[in-house]
């Protein structure tokens, strides 16, 4: 028997839920693809025996993937926000989702190919811009603003108030 979390996030997908939850399950630790579940007859978006949902876990929070067919897209409204420890961890999420058909945005937002919304965000950024030191947290947060994927060492010479080296 499948045990039903309390709240799970329910994301939509076109058809190809599995496939998505499989790719974190994949890239992201502490996440895992529970239950396939198949529909057990036809629907407006497929077929008897076709993936319905999937339970899946990303990063400790349980996800249900819905392929409901077209008509549903994700947007910035959601996303899941990843806070990343140095400039590798950083870099490995980054290249994993824009690197698999993603692509990228600003500020540390990027997309799955998907549509999926994702924030990589170091935690010296976060340090950053929520400093006491306002003048610093400015620093930090313009230089952030310039950027698509998150340059630490730039964050780190704007809060000391240095140009970056190049």
């Amino acid at each position: 028997m499948t045990t039903i979390a309390k709240n799970t996030i329910c994301l939509w997908y076109e058809r190809d839920g599995e496939e998505a939850a499989r790719f974190y399950a994949k890239t992201f630790p502490d996440s895992s693809v529970g239950a396939v579940h198949r529909a057990p007859g036809d629907y407006p978006a497929g077929k008897q025996g076709d993936v319905l949902t999937v339970e899946f876990t990303v990063m400790g929070i349980p996800c249900l993937g819905l392929n409901g067919g077209p008509g549903i897209q994700h947007n910035e409204g959601f996303s899941f926000q990843v806070a990343t420890e140095d400039q590798a961890e950083t870099d490995r999420y980054w290249k994993a989702i824009v690197g698999n058909g993603g692509q990228e945005s600003e500020c540390g937002w990027c997309k799955d190919k998907w549509g999926l919304s994702w924030q990589i965000t170091p935690i010296a950024l976060t340090r950053a811009y929520t400093s006491p030191d306002r003048a610093a947290a400015q620093r930090a947060f313009d230089a952030m603003m310039t950027m698509k994927k998150i340059d630490i060492a730039v964050i780190e010479a704007a809060v000391r108030g240095e140009k970056p080296s190049a």
